[in-house]
């Protein structure tokens, strides 16, 4: 019988990541405590909360607890301790690059306007690496809600700060809501200043908001993108310029995006030769971390540790890594083959 490789071991990059949603769940408990922030049941029972985001109503109660789990994050300290721990988690689970994503105007009423708080994420994102060995990098992203002129605000404080850490530049919440034409200039700023282009597509809504993440915001990777699976001509497209999915089994399940585990398409965008980066979207929400969507590709949909060993690969392509940590992630991933 074939030996079981443990897939925390195996040597992975972490791209789709959010913030407030890296956060422990004994952490959110403590930090309310500290703040006098009274939760909803949904966020202390213990167990994930029970959610289902294909229908307004249900996003907007996914985003209202997402809400009331930032409230928590007040001061510095609360900053500093969420990437320290989500740091931890990951190293535990095997990563060795993480890129994790903000939008920093979420957090600045409650730390001194937008600038100070991108600059305490990146002090302390800085400072988890050092203190983890955990390659760590930021994506600041736009919120679809918001006005595009937002957005174009986001872009150019992102680009001032590429030297400090931030990488790429995304668009997320609701895709049912704002075209993503709308930030079509904002993600040209933000490419023009050298970072990559990461906004979120194919999730909640089907192939098309994919191929307007491509034509429109000439995205090098799609957070999700799954509903590609859709669209053979659209899989061909990815495939063709090597466009990455940051996809997310447990939390394309946890939304009702699919039903079962075994209906998320990684073995389409597999076959149709898409490259994938497997993430693990809100733990604190969907309760599985990133070795636990590896988990899923071995154990719904018969990924060998040959194809789960390339899926890392594809992982730390698709990053911004400098190119010797990602020698080093790809010397580690064949030697987890071998071992």
């Amino acid at each position: 019988m074939e030996r079981v490789r443990d897939l925390s071991l195996l040597p992975k990059a972490h791209l789709h990541l959010h913030f407030t949603g890296s956060m422990r769940p004994g952490t959110l408990l403590e930090l309310a405590d500290k703040h006098g922030v009274h939760l909803p049941d949904a966020l202390t029972g213990g167990e994930p909360p029970k959610l289902r985001a294909t229908d307004e109503r249900g996003w907007f109660r996914f985003q209202r607890l997402y809400d009331m789990a930032r409230s928590c994050l007040r001061e510095p300290e609360d900053i500093r301790r969420l990437v320290r721990e989500t740091a931890q988690e990951d190293v535990r689970d095997g990563s060795g690059w993480l890129e994790i994503q903000v939008d920093p105007t979420s957090y600045a009423p409650m730390l001194g306007g937008l600038i100070p708080a991108l600059e305490i994420i990146l002090d302390a994102v800085e400072e988890a690496a050092r203190e983890t060995g955990l390659g760590m990098r930021v994506l600041v992203a736009a919120n679809r809600m918001k006005h595009p002129l937002d957005a174009r605000t986001l872009a150019r404080l992102a680009v001032r700060y590429a030297d400090r850490g931030v990488v790429g530049f995304g668009l997320s919440n609701d895709e049912r809501r704002g075209m993503a034409r709308d930030f079509d200039r904002a993600f040209a700023i933000a490419r023009d200043g050298g970072l990559l282009a990461a906004p979120h597509g194919g999730e909640l809504t089907g192939p098309s908001s994919v191929r307007d993440c491509l034509d429109d915001l000439h995205a090098s990777r799609i957070g999700h993108g799954v509903r590609a699976a859709e669209d053979p001509r659209l899989l061909r497209k990815l495939a063709e310029r090597g466009v990455t999915c940051e996809v997310c089994p447990a939390s394309n399940v946890a939304l009702g995006v699919y039903e079962k585990p075994e209906d998320v398409p990684l073995r389409t965008l597999w076959d149709a030769g898409v490259p994938m980066a497997l993430g693990a979207d809100d733990p604190l929400l969907f309760g599985s971390r990133l070795a636990a969507q590896y988990e899923i590709a071995r154990r719904h949909h018969g990924f060998s540790d040959e194809e789960l060993a390339e899926l890392a690969r594809q992982s730390v392509r698709a990053s911004a890594a400098p190119q010797d940590v990602r020698e080093d992630l790809l010397a580690g991933i064949d030697e987890w083959l071998k071992n």
